[in-house]
């Protein structure tokens, strides 16, 4: 039998979502415009603990930096197909100087060095409302892990 026959636990499946997003270096954003034009590009994070809260570098000018002003309303998924991390929340610009120099470390370490800084960057933070994830057909019924922004047991 192979982990991806059967379905995991609630728990199982949260400390996978909290490993993916450690890991991984890259994630897919997606927002709208207010008259509902999509946008759907790939920003490099940091997860920044266990509430599953993202921070993201992007340029001023890029259009999900312009578009999540205005609502807040942001989309991201990491991993792939066969083991999604699905993440509705609530963004909102930070500017460089505003985080946390841990913050701002940590983001250069888990990057390679990359530091993001002057008028030309900007940070998202993204704190997650709604968390799901699945690998497979058997994972989809139980997919939801957070809700309202708070892990579900």
């Amino acid at each position: 039998m192979t982990e991806y026959e059967l379905p995991r636990s609630r728990e199982q499946g949260k400390q996978d979502v909290l490993d993916h997003l450690r890991q991984e270096e890259d994630a897919w954003v997606a927002t709208a415009s207010p008259d509902g034009v999509p946008t759907l590009v790939p920003l490099s994070f940091l997860c920044e603990d266990d509430s599953g809260a993202l921070v993201m570098a992007t340029r001023r000018t890029s259009p999900a930096a312009a578009i999540v002003t205005p609502h807040g309303l942001i989309r991201v998924t990491a991993g792939h197909t066969r083991d999604v991390v699905l993440i509705e929340g609530e963004g909102r610009i930070v500017e460089a100087t505003d985080l946390p120099p841990t913050t701002r470390d940590a983001f250069a370490a888990k990057l390679r060095g990359w530091r993001p800084s002057g008028p030309r960057y900007v940070f998202l933070r993204i704190t997650p409302r709604t968390v799901r994830t699945w690998r497979e057909e058997n994972e989809l019924a139980d997919r939801d892990l957070m809700r309202t922004g708070t892990w579900l047991p």
